[in-house]
């Protein structure tokens, strides 16, 4: 069915002839899903990183925020992708060379500057006592128009130096924390459209999965913005994501059933992981269906973008990890085959990827590279150390190579 047509201004996503403000952003395209369904859109635009509270790090806010870019990450971001602002963080061991002295490296031109695009982060007792603030120095807080607040928003300016996240380490040293969240997690960062696109990609795979509540005929607006968006097409059959007009898992390539995107977890159903403890109800918020990324997010590509963002299974997630997930058409496309030698006959099992990170069946069938090959120089100090090494010549049924040397 043709989708209606949008408002003709540049800047709006409504519908033509609506009534109401130009919104370049209208999540009433999908205001017919649930309360289940709009919490899993909501949540899928939240920066939420593990471990935030000891990082300094915002949770369960939009992407569209603030970011901290780690000291040690700053040679790999170009910082003007942050449409919303960064701050730099420094652990005091990286900002003073001794107590009281500040690296010669935080005197050049251009260089953070705590107080003003950084913080310094305390995480310990022991560096608190190594590295102790300045007293000149003020723990951060809020402020709008010079006064202290407790939430961000418009005028709101970070003042201060410094943050404390310390853990309770026993007698004499309490957890300690002072300063409030600094941003988010620089990798999860998207501007404020990208999210929405994203979250509007989303919602057209829920309506999409199999056995869904919901018909393409309640998602026309949202067909149309994903269509003004060049969103839709054979893209997504080609980049794996759907199947025959179905949702999938971008990586073992099995439908996704409705009722997977808020069932809760179980690992013990999925081959490899069969002796993983029973899930409990309740225990995990975790379901069998979430947000998935085709590529990983780092912090020298901003990839969480509609183009990259499907519903795949959470063991999936866990399996392919940090790894770009390869299409089957992707790899067939390159034409690298892979084949085994079975009674002097090749046989093709399937396609490899460039980087050998990932191979691909034909019928769907996936395999992940789980580890890297061992660096040259650590082979060589492995072989070296061992004390008993003997030279195999072929006559003596070793490799063809016959300077080859192989242990005991």
């Amino acid at each position: 069915m043709k989708p209606p047509a949008l408002c003709p201004d540049a800047n709006c996503l409504l519908l033509d002839g609506h009534a109401n403000s130009h919104n370049p952003r209208p999540t009433a395209a999908w205001a017919f899903f649930g309360e289940k369904d709009l919490n899993k859109i909501n949540k899928a635009g939240y920066a939420t990183p593990r471990g935030g509270e000891k990082g300094a790090y915002q949770n369960h806010v939009y992407r569209n925020n603030k970011v901290i870019v780690p000291y040690e990450h700053l040679g790999l971001v170009d910082l003007s992708q942050y449409e919303d602002g960064y701050v730099i963080r420094l652990f005091p061991d990286q900002y003073f060379s001794k107590m009281g002295v500040v690296r010669e490296d935080f005197e050049a031109e251009g260089a953070p500057t705590v107080g003003v695009n950084a913080f310094v982060l305390y995480r310990s007792h022991e560096a608190l006592a190594e590295y102790p603030p300045p007293d000149d120095w003020e723990v951060r807080s809020l402020l709008r128009d010079g006064r202290a607040v407790n939430q961000r928003g418009a005028r709101v300016v970070d003042d201060g130096e410094y943050v404390l996240r310390l853990p309770n380490a026993g007698a004499g040293r309490p957890m300690r924390k002072a300063g409030p969240p600094q941003g988010i997690f620089a990798p999860e960062y998207a501007p404020a459209q990208i999210n929405f696109e994203c979250q509007a990609m989303l919602a057209w795979l829920i309506v999409h999965a199999r056995s869904s509540p919901y018909t393409t005929t309640q998602a026309l607006h949202l067909k149309a913005i994903l269509e003004e968006s060049g969103l839709l097409g054979d893209r997504l059959e080609r980049a794996g994501i759907t199947r025959n007009g179905l949702s999938i898992c971008p990586l073992c390539l099995r439908v996704i059933d409705y009722a997977e995107l808020h069932d809760p977890v179980e690992f013990q159903q999925v081959d490899g992981l069969l002796n993983a403890a029973l899930t409990v109800d309740g225990a995990t918020r975790s379901t069998q269906a979430n947000l998935f990324h085709m590529e990983p997010l780092v912090y020298d590509n901003l990839n969480h973008r509609p183009t990259s963002v499907a519903w795949g299974h959470a063991s999936c997630n866990t399996l392919l990890g940090q790894r770009h997930c390869y299409s089957l058409a992707e790899l067939q496309e390159a034409g690298r085959k892979l084949g085994v030698i079975v009674d002097d006959d090749i046989v093709t099992i399937g396609w490899i990827s460039e980087d050998y990170k990932m191979i691909r069946s034909p019928y769907g069938a996936v395999w992940v590279q789980l580890s890297s090959d061992m660096p040259v120089e650590e082979r060589e100090a492995s072989f070296d150390a061992s004390e008993d090494r003997q030279v195999v010549s072929p006559a003596e049924g070793g490799d063809d190579d016959p300077d080859m040397e192989l242990p005991i």
